[in-house]
């Protein structure tokens, strides 16, 4: 089922929902599952499955030059999201980005995903390469995630990128896109960056979904922002709790976001991460009571691989 038609049959309940990092190479999915079980009791009605751009990695050849490879430290989203739907029956949400893909690439997987009867796709232009200073696309990829996702509407329409096939069964993905209520690191203003996100709901995005904040106000005024510049889809909060000390300077620097002094306050007076991670947990469950008041359409919780603070929030909310 598609993320609007849950959202529509909901009936203005608001529902839960989560992401995951697929496990690192080498690892066992087991590890994944262990952490999607303690969050099925909540009934999510879809789980989003991000994916990674390739990386390089130098190994020495001994004469004292390094020979560069490409590589990818994680699977991609395709078999984690058919082996989640499989095993609890829900739907899930790839993450297709323009970065690290070809066009060609990316037609590729969403066929797949059509076949394995996914309906729904998140489209994100993705980040630079640890290298870059700036986002460079992959040669023969998408700029931009606008152009992601005319490619993803367009499938929909039959039209594929080197001809048009008059299919009876046409994909018909439900396309969410990123929001950025503090506005994206490259944006030069809040209100450009809600040009951006126009472009891609004209393209034919269908939702919304935020990065994380800490502050609600962000949230309900980048809303009605929206509103005001013609952007009419549902808009999912993100939110993430923060989890170690460490987030003080690593979140603000990754994300551009700024972070309560209160929540700063609560943070600095813990003694170790078990502290920490309990201020999160509670601030992230006054945040949930919050944007539920309000009536908001889904709760949206960056997991980070680790459900137990999530588990937490969640049974305090729902």
């Amino acid at each position: 089922m598609k993320i609007t038609e849950h959202i529509k049959k909901s009936n203005g309940k608001t529902l839960f929902s989560f992401e995951i990092i697929p496990p690192k190479k080498g690892n066992n999915i087991q590890e994944l599952y262990d952490n999607i079980d303690p969050l099925m009791e909540f009934k999510p009605p879809f789980i989003d499955v991000t994916t990674s751009r390739e990386e390089y990695i130098y190994i020495d050849k001994d004469n004292g030059l390094l020979d560069r490879k490409t590589t990818r430290t994680r699977p991609g989203s395709l078999g984690i999201c058919a082996a989640i739907k499989h095993k609890y029956d829900v739907d899930t949400v790839p993450h297709v980005l323009c970065g690290g893909f070809t066009k060609e690439e990316t037609e590729y997987l969403l066929v797949d995903c059509h076949y394995l009867g996914i309906e729904n796709a998140m489209a994100l232009r993705g980040d630079a390469m640890a290298h870059q200073k700036y986002f460079e696309p992959s040669k023969g990829g998408h700029q931009y995630a606008k152009e992601l996702v005319s490619q993803i509407k367009d499938l929909n329409s039959g039209r594929y990128l080197h001809n048009i096939i008059e299919a009876d069964y046409k994909s018909d993905f439900c396309i969410g896109v990123a929001g950025y209520p503090e506005k994206h690191l490259e944006s030069p203003s809040l209100q450009t960056d809600l040009q951006h996100l126009k472009e891609k709901v004209d393209a034919g995005a269908d939702y919304v979904v935020t990065q994380m904040f800490f502050d609600n106000q962000k949230y309900f005024d980048f809303v009605e922002a929206a509103k005001n510049a013609g952007i009419h889809v549902p808009i999912i909060p993100g939110i993430k709790p923060i989890a170690v000390k460490r987030h003080l300077q690593l979140l603000p620097q990754v994300f551009n976001i700024d972070l309560p002094e209160s929540l700063i306050a609560a943070v600095q007076t813990c003694k170790t991460n078990k502290d920490i991670r309990q201020v999160g947990v509670e601030w992230a469950i006054q945040q949930s009571k919050e944007l539920l008041a309000a009536g908001v359409p889904v709760l949206h919780y960056y997991s980070m691989g680790k459900s137990d603070n999530i588990e937490k929030i969640a049974s305090a909310i729902f």
